[in-house]
């Protein structure tokens, strides 16, 4: 049987070029994996005074009755091995994501909420992942970038991302966390093999291994391959530049991808997406797209729903969609002068900036109250003449259908002054200057829009 023995040296390669580093984090669940990575990494500090601060960082989904346990565990670990803990709750917002899908969604939101410039985040990866992930995507239909290797190392959020392990089977790890008596989690969906990766690894993997046992390493030798391949393209085909819908929501403009071959413009949306940081959609999903695309008119709501995001079509675009998450609110909202208001869902927050000019007269002690769209509300917008329909001012303005109902409206009493920071509308409030011991103010809102293609 091969020597599967390994100590803290295995890290000596992967940890070089991140000494660098303002602070080290490991995503520390508790099971096996994170466990050996976090005792592997306190030992190398400690035989490298000069290492960064060395923190766990605990994400506790709710998701099972042990969740409380296991954060139990990984504290009193923690504490053994003299590292401090950060325990963060997840809020896993199922929606159209399966659980596993969202749970890890929650996680590497948090993750890069913690995450500041010069920071790193450690995970335990290994080579068995890196192989059961080269065949889920193999049979998912992935492309090229799906096919290559999972990175050793990228961008996460204002920090990075590690994974120092990549090169070990998982069977040392259980070596070492024998040899050391290392006590670990065991969650029990690992054992159900009506997931996908737990059927691979629990009946598929092993039948190969008896037929071609050296089959990890062709394996990781053929991904590698195919990630050179995939660097190659990239190079040679730059991804379509990004634009930004009124809202702000990401975008490429339909022109960028359709070149007459449907093969291009699909490895052209993929390539836009990868190098943003998100997952390529499934080959069949992203064929019916492109269909639709194809075929629809400008006026079409062609949409593509993945797992971690949702692309729609928009006039002669194609843009990302903002997470829409729970768009009510807990009870009725208001807002005055000096105050931030938390919106529901992704709609973001909102708050009143004094101005020197063109603005709305407030009053002492008076408060906008904060209402969504709810349908028949007309405005008449500064310098617009007339009085029209809210749902078309929208649409004339360009403000996508995901926003129309998620653009905060300031009232007071049952007068529409402001739509969002749009634009304020001609009301009783609307001044041009400030009276004698006046201030004016102007609705600021700021929207939840992802930053991965600043």
């Amino acid at each position: 049987m091969a020597d599967t023995s390994i100590d803290h040296g295995v890290l000596d390669k992967p940890l070089e070029p991140l000494l660098d580093a303002r602070h080290w984090y490991v995503g520390f669940s508790g099971g096996i994996d994170s466990t050996v990575l976090l005792h592997l990494l306190q030992r190398w500090c400690r035989q490298h005074p000069n290492a960064p601060r060395l923190s766990a960082i605990h994400v506790n989904h709710g998701l099972h009755a042990e969740a409380a346990e296991w954060q139990a565990h990984c504290e009193w670990l923690c504490r053994l091995l003299q590292i401090p803990i950060l325990c963060l709750d997840a809020n896993v917002e199922r929606g159209s994501l399966g659980l596993e899908a969202a749970a890890r969604e929650a996680r590497y939101a948090l993750f890069e909420e913690q995450l500041s410039d010069g920071d790193v985040l450690f995970l335990g990866h290994h080579a068995d992942d890196q192989v059961e992930t080269f065949f889920l995507r193999l049979l998912r239909g992935a492309g090229v970038q799906g096919l290559a290797a999972m990175p050793a190392g990228r961008t996460l959020g204002a920090g990075r991302l590690a994974r120092p392990l990549l090169q070990q089977p998982r069977a040392a790890l259980e070596a070492y966390a024998a040899a050391h008596g290392l006590n670990c989690v065991q969650d029990p969906s690992n054992f159900d093999t009506a997931l996908d990766r737990n059927f691979l690894r629990a009946e598929v993997l092993p039948l190969l291994a008896r037929r071609w046992p050296g089959y990890r390493a062709t394996v990781l030798r053929a991904s590698a391959h195919i990630g050179v391949a995939a660097e190659q393209l990239a190079r040679s085909m730059p991804a379509p530049a990004t634009i930004r819908s009124e809202m702000g929501d990401p975008g490429l403009r339909l022109g960028e991808i359709n070149t007459g071959s449907p093969r291009e413009a699909m490895q052209a949306l993929r390539h836009w997406l990868l190098g943003a940081g998100w997952p390529a959609p499934d080959q069949a999903a992203l064929a019916e797209f492109q269909r639709q695309l194809e075929t629809g008119s400008d006026g079409s709501r062609s949409r593509l729903q993945c797992s971690a995001y949702t692309l729609q079509r928009y006039r002669d675009a194609i843009y990302l969609l903002p997470d829409p998450g729970p768009a009510e609110a807990s009870g009725p909202m208001s807002l005055a002068p000096g105050e931030t208001l938390e919106l529901p869902g992704s709609a973001g927050r909102a708050w009143l900036a004094q101005v020197a000019r063109e603005g709305l007269r407030l009053a002492p002690g008076e408060r906008l109250r904060v209402a969504w769209r709810e349908g028949g509300e007309r405005c008449r917008p500064l310098g617009r003449g007339g009085s029209a329909s809210l749902k078309k001012v929208l649409q004339e303005r360009g403000v996508p259908p995901w926003w129309r109902d998620r653009v905060p409206l300031f009232y007071l009493g049952e007068e529409l002054l402001a739509v969002g920071d749009l634009w304020l509308c001609d009301s009783s409030r609307w001044s041009r200057h400030p009276g004698p011991g006046e201030q004016l103010w102007q609705p600021r809102w700021e929207r939840n829009i992802t930053t991965a293609f600043d």
